[in-house]
């Protein structure tokens, strides 16, 4: 049974002018996706590929050319359909003067919170996102991956069923990378909805569901990220104690061995950053004098 839809693009065109006489720039060109409910989804490409367009377009902050987007099947354009969408971008900015606790009740005051639930879900998203030490730290002494993590703490407050990331470990060290990623996992642990945009792309390829790859406004690839990493050209087996001799027999021997055990065959997995790699060179290939 096919998972319920938490956004839709349909048909998305998104032009811009550059001015008087000069041609327009295809920012998204046609793009058709869909976000499961429950699952991560990691949108990849390289600067000026359209993901921030796209993105946008996804939260109604710009008006399409052309096509629709939806969350929840609501319309982006619709006021409402931001009620259940968090959002952190690329460089969210705060006051440098307010301490954690202060700066997440501060949104929360935004979304409507006050008294005791207030000071309850402020305690709760701080020790959500490890911050609950430092909740009375102002966050000028905050470091770039607590600030990324406070941001995500803001996000969250109003609690919503889609959660949308730019970048959420960009110029975070490998540490603070981790700690983010691991409340990525929690979140889709708690059936969260979690729509992220990365260059990163290892870090999405350990906490990503599903992938698409866009290119020159094109969605040029999609899928798990199981099916985008198979190499279903070569085979592999994994042995277990598996001595010199039972290497050379190969598969046929290996049940005629009783110290042999046969854990796993299948295709071996090529990493997101070659498949992606290889999904811009293919479409290269079949568009060599591509439209601007």
């Amino acid at each position: 049974m096919d998972q319920p839809v938490a956004a839709e693009i349909v048909n998305l065109h998104k032009t811009f002018k550059t001015g008087l006489g000069k041609p327009v720039v295809h920012a998204v060109r046609g793009i058709d996706m869909n976000i499961r409910q429950g699952e991560v989804y990691g949108l990849i490409g390289p600067n000026g590929s359209g993901k921030s367009t796209l993105m946008k377009a996804l939260l109604g902050l710009v008006r399409p050319t052309e096509g629709s987007c939806s969350i929840f099947g609501r319309s982006s354009l619709a006021p409402d359909s931001k009620e259940e969408v968090g959002f952190l971008p690329e460089n969210p900015y705060f006051y440098k003067f307010l301490t954690g606790a202060e700066t997440v009740s501060f949104y929360g005051r935004l979304c409507g919170l006050s008294g005791k639930s207030l000071k309850e879900k402020v305690r709760e998203l701080l020790e959500l996102v490890g911050l609950a030490d430092a909740a009375d730290r102002r966050l000028g002494g905050y470091s770039k991956g607590m600030l990324q993590r406070i941001g995500m703490a803001q996000a969250l407050v109003q609690s919503p069923r889609l959660l949308v990331l730019d970048e959420p470990t960009a110029g975070v060290d490998p540490l603070g990378s981790r700690d983010i990623r691991n409340i990525i996992e929690n979140l889709k642990g708690r059936g969260m909805t979690v729509f992220l945009c990365s260059h990163l792309l290892e870090q999405v390829q350990e906490v990503c569901d599903r992938v698409g790859v866009i290119f020159k406004g094109l969605l040029i690839a999609e899928g798990s990220v199981n099916e985008l990493t198979r190499d279903s050209d070569k085979q592999e087996i994994l042995l277990e104690h598996a001595s010199p001799e039972l290497m050379e027999r190969l598969k046929e021997m290996v049940k005629e061995d009783g110290r042999a055990v046969w854990l796993e065959d299948g295709h071996p997995r090529n990493s997101l950053e070659s498949v992606f790699l290889k999904s811009l060179l293919e479409w290269k290939e079949k568009h060599p004098n591509p439209e601007p």
